[in-house]
């Protein structure tokens, strides 16, 4: 079985989401030993026109960004992003929202998609989220992208040359237009053997069910 994943490495429901579907493949591998599954993860840019900063200067805060986009009371996105690290914190997760900050994600992808090349895609991903949602750090910052490539396993030199040119850009930009093609408003968006769609980060007990749907060929 395939499950193809667009996702956003800034957008919180995303790590939600994925830790949801984690616990119902952990479940599904003990029920069904002899299913393989193989997680693909697809590029998505929530904020295609974010900074593209080469530096680890601090840019807009999450909640800046929300109070801004929806027309929120700045006392009302405070609200909203202590209630997400509420949720993230019933899942062993960290949202330090006073210092995440706003930046492209269009790198990290391309980093991401080096990863995958290596057997390494689920530790750049989680490096790249912790980074962001955890650390306050700028993932759009070279210096930042290099040290969770490097530390995810990565040859060095294959990180250096990815971030002085412009690997894996194409690779990204496919992503987000195959997306826009199967009608992707929003992430995470999960699609299970290429049949079976399921939008946002849903509890465990609906990705177990798109699970024995996609293993029994019902979707």
């Amino acid at each position: 079985m395939r499950i193809d994943i667009w996702s956003d490495v800034v957008c919180p429901f995303c790590w939600i989401g994925k830790r949801h579907l984690e616990a119902a493949l952990e479940e599904f591998r003990v029920t069904h030993p002899d299913t393989p599954v193989d997680v693909v993860w697809r590029a998505y840019e929530l904020d295609p026109s974010a900074p593209r900063s080469t530096t680890a200067e601090p840019g807009e805060s999450s909640a800046q960004m929300l109070a801004r986009k929806y027309g929120m009371s700045p006392a009302e996105a405070e609200a909203g992003q202590e209630q997400m690290a509420a949720r993230f914190a019933e899942l062993g997760l960290e949202f330090d929202w006073r210092s995440a900050r706003v930046c492209s994600t269009f790198d990290a992808h391309r980093l991401a998609a080096l990863a995958a090349e290596h057997g390494r895609a689920d530790e750049v991903d989680e490096g790249l989220r912790k980074a962001h949602f955890s650390d306050g750090e700028v993932i759009s910052d070279p210096d930042v992208l290099r040290r969770i490539g490097v530390r995810a396993g990565l040859p060095s030199d294959r990180v250096d040359a990815l971030l002085g040119g412009d690997d894996f850009s194409e690779h990204v930009r496919q992503d987000v237009e195959v997306a826009r093609g199967i009608g992707v408003q929003g992430v995470p968006f999960f699609v299970f053997d290429g049949r079976l769609a399921v939008s946002g980060a849903q509890p465990v007990e609906v990705f177990g069910q798109a699970l024995e749907q996609a293993a029994a060929g019902t979707a």
